[in-house]
């Protein structure tokens, strides 16, 4: 039996998460601003989260619609994918015991390989953070656009595929939560010309050591704090939570600062730094880390666990 495509009604059950693979602008904004539409006359609050000037375009076809209608441009909260859930956990939370929908672009045309292995991580991860939620999660990808293997990702990381108005079930195997291998893949080592440090219980050398480098990289003053705030966190974790201490790497290129920290400790919770702990919790590090630096990538396992820390030279 077919599933219902985004132009129809949500079903009234957990979470529903469907891949829209659009074909033009006008496919694009019809089926977004139909999915909204059907949200809106059921009662639904809805968050669009578009790219740019896209939710603003999606929008004007929703004008004298009743209802809670929220807009959030997805290039700024998706730069780094790991800080949408919270924002989508912060709607959800708005509305308790209602059934929201949610339209969310995370993957667009000029994203790096390593955003993309990022964004693809974020999806399989919503079915995990929302699935006992009363939500209806749309994601557009454009069809012509993207890379097959973005589309391929997006195949195994929803419920269901939405394309030309029909919908089809989605080979979502080990759903809800399973993160598709390629995103675990162990990341590249760093350049041969990358600064190193070695440390174990002294914080202030690797403060020292990224600010000194960030500033003779050129990053502007309000991101060399965040860069040295990010990687203090990162080591303050090391020193808390695993033995032997952790090494730091430091490169750059054109566009960009990588930190790179890694250390002999495991993190078991999928959804760490993904996740706003209470003042008396653990976590707040990663979370830290999530909010300030422009790309997050985190690998963990036996061998240890490597966090990879992108911070843009310019805007």
């Amino acid at each position: 039996m077919s599933s219902p495509g985004p132009h129809g009604p949500a079903p009234d059950g957990p979470l529903r998460h469907a891949a829209f693979f659009y074909h033009g602008p006008a496919d694009y904004t019809a089926g977004i601003a139909a999915f909204a539409r059907a949200g809106l006359a059921r009662g639904e609050p809805v968050l669009l989260a578009l790219p740019g000037d896209k939710a603003r375009m999606v929008g004007a076809h929703l004008d004298g619609e009743p209802g809670e209608l929220a807009c959030v441009d997805m290039a700024e909260l998706g730069r780094n994918p790991a800080r949408i859930i919270p924002e989508v956990r912060s709607f959800t939370d708005k509305h308790p015991g209602q059934r929201v929908r949610v339209v969310g672009e995370p993957a667009w045309p000029g994203r790096s390989p390593a955003e993309m292995c990022e964004v693809t991580r974020h999806e399989a991860l919503i079915n995990l953070a929302f699935s006992r939620a009363r939500a209806a999660i749309l994601c557009p990808y454009d069809a012509a656009g993207l890379a097959e293997s973005v589309l391929a990702g997006a195949r195994r990381t929803h419920q269901e595929i939405s394309e030309r108005g029909r919908a089809r079930p989605a080979a979502a195997a080990g759903w809800p939560g399973t993160i598709p291998a390629e995103c675990d893949a162990p990341l590249g080592p760093p350049p041969a010309g990358a600064e190193a440090l070695a440390y174990h219980l002294d914080l202030a050398t690797v403060r020292r050591l990224a600010d000194s480098y960030a500033r003779r990289a050129g990053l502007s003053e309000e991101r060399t704090v965040d860069l040295v705030l990010a990687a203090n966190e990162l080591a303050a974790n090391t020193i808390s939570h695993t033995p032997g201490g952790g090494v730091m790497h430091l490169w750059h290129t054109p566009e960009e600062i990588v930190c790179q920290v890694h250390d002999l400790g495991r993190i078991t919770d999928p959804l760490a730094g993904r996740v706003r702990h209470g003042p008396d919790d653990r976590g707040h590090g990663l979370w830290l880390v999530n909010q300030v630096c422009d790309l997050v990538e985190l690998r963990t396992g036996r061998a240890g666990t490597t966090i990879r820390m992108h911070v843009r030279l310019g805007r």
